[in-house]
C-alpha cells in the first residue's frame, strides 16, 4: 500500500499457537471460537506479521516475530510453524537486504514481537539487523529487565542486553515523534511501556496495533487477553484509541490475526465495528 512517498508491505515470521482462553480472558469461548477455532489443546492460531515501512532515505521495520531460537519442546508447545530465518528470507526475496534495514521499532519485547531480533553465530547473539537503530520504551525495558512472576515467561530478558552493548538500542520516554512522520504513544495495561506505531503519511495515518488490538475480533471493546498485567486499563486505552481510529480515519495493521490483515473501523449503535477489511497488497480488495 502506498500513501503518497510512503510504502507499507506485510511480512511474516511465521504463525504460532496460544491458548484460546488467554487469549480472550472472561469472553466466554462458545463466542471467540466461531472466529478463532481451537484445536484439541484449545490453542488458536496466531500470525506473526511484521510491518516495514519505506519512507525517503528510512526503511523502518515494526516487531520481528519470533526467530530460530527455540528448542524441539517449545516449538511443539507453541505450534510454531515456521521455515528457518522465515522473516529474513521473505525480506530477501522481495529484494530486501538485513543491511539495509534503517531502524527496527518494538511494540515491545515480548518474545513473540521481539525474538527475531537477535541471531546466533558461532554461539554468540548478534543483531539479526546490524546497522538499525532498534527503539523501545524506557519504562518497557526496565520492566523487562525485573519482570513479575506472573509475566517472567514472556520475556527473553538477557538477549536484549546485545542491543545495549552494539549500541544499537534507542531508548524513548513515552509519547513521541522518533523521526519524521513516525510516532510512538505508550498503552500500559497488557505490559508496562507497550508503545503503538503510528505513520503520518499526510494522506492518512496508519497505525501498528501490536497487543492493544492483537485480532480484528478485538476491535469488540471487552474482548482483551487474559494476559493483560491491567485490564481495566487495556478497556480504558482501547475505547481510547478507537474513537481516534474513527474520527481520523485511521488504517489499522493487526500482527497477530492470521485472517485479517489491516481495517478501517466504524462506531454505530454504541459499539467500535469494522469498516473495510483489506490487505495491504490490495487496498480496495
Amino acid at each position: 500500500m502506498k500513501l503518497g512517498d510512503w510504502e507499507f508491505r506485510a511480512f511474516h515470521d511465521g504463525r504460532f499457537k496460544l491458548d484460546g482462553g488467554s487469549m480472550f480472558g472472561v469472553v466466554p469461548k462458545v463466542m471467540w471460537e466461531q472466529k478463532h477455532p481451537a484445536d484439541d489443546m484449545n490453542r488458536i492460531d496466531l500470525d506473526l506479521r511484521c510491518l516495514l515501512v519505506d519512507h525517503g532515505d528510512r526503511r523502518i521495520l515494526v516487531d520481528t516475530g519470533m526467530g530460530d531460537r527455540w528448542e524441539d519442546r517449545q516449538i511443539d508447545m507453541f505450534g510454531l510453524v515456521r521455515r528457518p530465518n522465515q522473516l529474513t528470507a521473505e525480506l530477501a526475496e522481495a529484494g530486501i537486504t538485513r543491511e539495509s534495514i534503517t531502524d527496527v521499532v518494538l511494540t515491545h519485547l515480548h518474545f513473540d514481537h521481539a525474538g527475531g531480533a537477535l541471531r546466533e553465530v558461532d554461539g554468540d547473539l548478534v543483531p539479526v539487523f546490524p546497522n538499525a537503530r532498534h527503539w523501545i520504551q524506557k519504562r518497557h525495558w526496565n520492566w523487562a529487565d525485573q519482570p513479575s512472576e506472573r509475566d517472567r515467561a514472556s520475556f527473553r530478558a538477557d538477549d536484549f542486553r546485545v542491543l545495549a552493548d552494539k549500541g544499537q538500542l534507542q531508548m524513548v520516554d513515552g509519547a513521541d515523534e522518533i523521526m519524521p512522520g513516525v510516532r510512538v504513544t505508550p498503552v500500559n495495561g497488557h505490559t508496562p511501556g507497550q508503545q503503538m506505531v503510528e505513520f503520518n503519511t499526510g494522506q492518512g495515518t496508519v497505525v501498528f496495533c501490536g497487543d492493544l488490538l492483537p485480532f480484528l475480533s478485538q476491535v469488540h471493546v471487552p474482548w482483551i487477553m487474559g494476559f493483560d498485567l491491567n485490564p481495566l486499563l487495556t478497556v480504558t486505552e482501547k475505547k481510547q484509541f478507537l474513537s481516534r481510529a474513527v474520527e481520523e480515519n485511521f488504517t489499522l495493521v493487526f500482527e497477530h490475526d492470521t485472517e485479517n490483515e489491516a481495517a478501517t473501523v466504524k462506531f454505530e449503535d454504541g459499539k467500535f465495528k469494522p469498516e473495510r477489511v483489506f490487505t495491504l497488497a490490495e487496498p480496495e480488495g
